[in-house]
C-alpha cells in the first residue's frame, strides 16, 4: 500500500472521480465488538451477511468532499502492483498531492512485506484507513505502537484489525466489510478524511 504511494504522487486524478457521488447515510450506528468476540458472534447467529462492494466504498469516499480518487490502470504510468486498487487523497485542487500519503486505500492483493491477508480469494479486498489515534484505540483495543494482546489472523473478514504492516503507524484494516462493520467503516473513513483535511489546511496555513 504505502510502498507504492510515493510512485503515484503527481499522477493526475479527477476530483471525486465519480460525478455526483453522494455519501450513503444510515439511521443506525453499529458498535462492533473486538475481533476476538466477533468471530464467535458470527458462529452463534449462523447468518450470512452481505458485504459492501468496492464500488460502494469508492462512491462513499468520493462524496466526502475535496477527495481525489486514484484508480491505477495499465498504461497510466503507475506500478503494476497498484492496478485495480484505489487510493484516496484529500486535495481540493483535484490532483494527487506530492509527498502526501493517502488517507485510505482499497487493495485487492497483498503488497510486499505484508503478512498474507487472503486477498487471493475471489472478490476479496481490504480497506485500509488512517484515522486519528483515538479511533484506532477504540476499534483495535490498544495504541498503535503497543504490542497486540493476542495474535490476530490478518485474513479474517468483516473485522477491524491493525494493518499487517502499517498498524504501528495507526492504520486500521478490514477485509470485505459487511453489516457489523458497514457503518463503523464509514465512520472511520469520515474520521480519516477529517484528519487529512485538517492536515492539508494546516500546511496551507
Amino acid at each position: 500500500m504505502l510502498e507504492v504511494s510515493h510512485l503515484l504522487n503527481g499522477t493526475t486524478g479527477a476530483l471525486g472521480d465519480i460525478a455526483g457521488a453522494e455519501p450513503v447515510r444510515f439511521a443506525t450506528w453499529h458498535r462492533v465488538p473486538p475481533v476476538r468476540w466477533r468471530k464467535s458472534l458470527h458462529k452463534h447467529f449462523n447468518v450470512t451477511l452481505e458485504a459492501m462492494t468496492m464500488g460502494e466504498l469508492i462512491e462513499f469516499v468520493a462524496g466526502l468532499g475535496g477527495v481525489v480518487v486514484l484508480k491505477p490502470v495499465p498504461g497510466d504510468g503507475t506500478p503494476e502492483i497498484a492496478w485495480g486498487d484505489a487510493f484516496f487523497y484529500y486535495s481540493p485542487e483535484g490532483i494527487v498531492p506530492g509527498r502526501t500519503q493517502p488517507f485510505a486505500t482499497i487493495v485487492t492483493k497483498n503488497y510486499p512485506g505484508e503478512a498474507p491477508s487472503g486477498l487471493d480469494r475471489p472478490g476479496a479486498f481490504r480497506v485500509n484507513i488512517r484515522p486519528d489515534k483515538e479511533a484506532f484505540i477504540r476499534w483495535i483495543g490498544r495504541a498503535p505502537r503497543e504490542p497486540a494482546i493476542e495474535k490476530i489472523d490478518p485474513a479474517v473478514t468483516d473485522a477491524f484489525v491493525a494493518h499487517p504492516l502499517y498498524g504501528t503507524a495507526g492504520w486500521v484494516s478490514v477485509i470485505n466489510p459487511a453489516e457489523p462493520t458497514r457503518e463503523p467503516t464509514r465512520d472511520l473513513l469520515r474520521a480519516a478524511h477529517r484528519l487529512a483535511r485538517a492536515r492539508c489546511e494546516q500546511q496551507q496555513g
